[in-house]
């Protein structure tokens, strides 16, 4: 997905804001999510957001969303962001963030399971297992799983 910066876009120092980024990268993940599902979805979390350089009035962004993980009724989806001239001239990342995804039925708005992933290539595959500690962070830190079961994360603290 691209979009063209403009000036309703930026903030008094004519870089483009946060928030109409992370709107963005909603929006990629959703489409992302939704057609690897199949059915409607909705964004459960946002999670390790990297702000990284600015991006002017005028340049282009460019969104590229890619599901690293299907597990029950959710889904994790990496986004890159880019920016460059019009031209295409000076491309650099500037963004990246990982958002986690739940399929509903299209009847009654429950969650529903989603279709698994295959991996493919090795980045895929580091994503894919990573995937899991990311997921048992989200769930420790939201509450809902205890510290002590989160067997993916033991060995980062088990030291």
């Amino acid at each position: 997905m691209s979009e063209l910066v403009m000036p309703n876009d930026t903030n008094p120092q004519n870089n483009l804001m946060g928030g109409n980024m992370l709107r963005w990268m909603d929006i990629a993940c959703a489409i992302c999510a939704g057609k690897h599902c199949a059915k409607p979805v909705v964004t459960a979390s946002v999670d390790n957001v990297a702000f990284g350089s600015p991006i002017r009035n005028g340049e282009v962004v460019t969104l590229e969303a890619t599901v690293t993980r299907a597990f029950t009724t959710s889904l994790e989806i990496h986004v890159q962001a880019t920016a460059a001239s019009m031209q295409g001239e000076n491309p650099r990342r500037t963004h990246s963030a990982y958002f986690t995804f739940v399929g509903l039925d299209k009847d009654n708005g429950s969650p529903v399971r989603v279709p698994p992933i295959v991996p493919l290539t090795e980045i895929e595959e580091q994503r894919y297992h990573a995937a899991l500690r990311r997921r048992e962070l989200r769930l420790v830190l939201a509450g809902r799983m205890k510290p002590g079961e989160a067997e993916n994360l033991r060995g980062l603290f088990d030291q």
